[in-house]
C-alpha cells in the first residue's frame, strides 16, 4: 500500500502523538513513583484506589499529564497510573533503541514496582502499538486494551517512504519538522492554546528520543505489533476520521469477542483533552460495562 504524504501524516499521528511531556497539572494531587528499570529509573503518578488498575500510556515526545482530565472522572471508581514513558516526561532518557518492546518492557516494569498484578492498558496514539506489545509479551497482565486514536495495526509502507518521513527527525532542523507536524494535528479553530502547548511539551524531549522512537515505530526489523486473536475486551476510543475505514473497523471487531468501536465526532487526535467531558462518559461507559473498574 502506497501513502501520499497526507496520508502519511495521518498515520504517524494515529500513534506518534500520545500525551506530550510536561503539563504535570493533574499530577499534583497524586503520588509520585520511580520504578527501576535496568540503571535507569521510570517515572509514574498514582491516583485513587480500589482493587481495579487502570494503566494510562502516552505516546511520542509526550508524558503522562496528557491524562490530567480524565483523572477526576475516574480516580473514585479504580487506582489510575498514568506513566512517563523512557525518554520522556521526568523519566531517564538513556542513549539507547527507544522501540515499542523496549516501552512495553518499562510498562511492565512500572507494573511490578506498583505491585499490579493485572490492569486496563489506555494507550493514546504511540501508546496503542505500545498495549499491543504489552499484551503479545505478558497477556496474563492485561485485563482489557483501550487503544484512542491509535493503529491497532502497523501500515504496510515502502523503505523510501519511511525514510521520507523518519528522515527530518535526525537533521537539525528537526525541531521545525516536529512542530509542523503537531501544528496539523489541530485542524479544529479554538484549539489554538492546547496547540501551542502541546507543540512546546514535544519540542521539550530531546532529538535522540524523538528519532529512535520514530524509526522504531516504522522499522521493518522490529516486530509489528498487529494481533492475531485477544482474549480480553478491545475498546477502541477514536475521532472520526477518513483514516478509520471500515476495513479497518471490520479488523478491529475479528480480534476479541468482546469488542467496542466508539467514535467522537469533531474532535482532532488529542480527543482527550480537545473535548475530556464528552472522552470520559464514553471511556467511563466502556469500563464499567465490561466491570473494569468499581460501581
Amino acid at each position: 500500500m502506497n501513502l501520499s504524504p497526507v496520508g502519511m501524516i495521518s498515520i504517524a499521528a494515529s500513534f506518534l502523538l500520545s500525551g506530550c511531556a510536561s503539563w504535570q497539572k493533574g499530577a499534583a494531587t497524586g503520588r509520585s513513583h520511580f520504578a527501576p528499570f535496568g540503571t535507569n529509573k521510570i517515572h509514574y503518578v498514582v491516583h485513587g484506589s480500589g482493587r481495579r488498575t487502570v494503566v494510562f500510556i502516552h505516546g511520542w515526545a509526550c508524558n503522562q499529564g496528557f491524562w490530567r482530565e480524565q483523572v477526576p472522572a475516574l480516580a473514585t471508581h479504580a487506582r489510575l497510573i498514568l506513566v512517563d514513558l523512557p525518554g520522556h516526561g521526568r523519566s531517564d532518557k538513556p542513549n539507547t533503541d527507544y522501540t515499542m518492546d523496549y516501552f512495553g518492557q518499562a510498562v511492565l516494569a512500572v507494573m511490578r514496582d506498583a505491585r499490579v498484578d493485572k490492569a486496563t492498558l489506555v494507550g493514546h496514539s504511540m501508546g496503542a502499538p505500545i498495549i499491543c506489545r504489552i499484551y503479545a509479551q505478558a497477556p496474563e497482565k492485561v485485563a482489557a486494551l483501550i487503544p484512542v486514536d491509535g493503529l491497532l495495526r502497523r501500515p504496510k509502507m515502502p523503505p523510501e517512504q519511511v525514510e521520507q518521513f523518519i528522515g527530518p527527525y535526525r537533521t537539525p532542523e528537526y525541531r521545525e519538522h516536529a512542530a509542523r507536524f503537531v501544528n496539523s494535528m489541530f485542524p479544529n479553530p479554538g484549539t489554538e492554546t492546547l496547540r501551542d502547548w502541546v507543540r512546546d511539551q514535544v519540542l521539550a524531549t530531546p532529538q535522540h528520543v524523538m528519532s529512535s522512537a520514530m524509526e522504531s515505530m516504522f522499522s521493518a526489523n522490529q516486530p509489528a505489533w498487529d494481533l492475531a486473536h485477544v482474549e480480553v475486551p478491545v475498546l477502541v476510543i477514536n475521532a472520526k476520521s477518513p483514516m478509520w475505514s471500515a476495513d479497518y473497523e471490520k479488523y478491529v471487531h475479528s480480534l476479541s469477542a468482546q469488542t467496542d468501536y466508539r467514535v467522537i465526532d469533531g474532535v482532532g487526535h488529542f480527543l482527550m483533552l480537545e473535548k475530556p467531558a464528552e472522552f470520559n462518559a464514553v471511556l467511563a461507559d466502556l469500563l464499567k460495562k465490561y466491570d473494569l473498574v468499581g460501581r
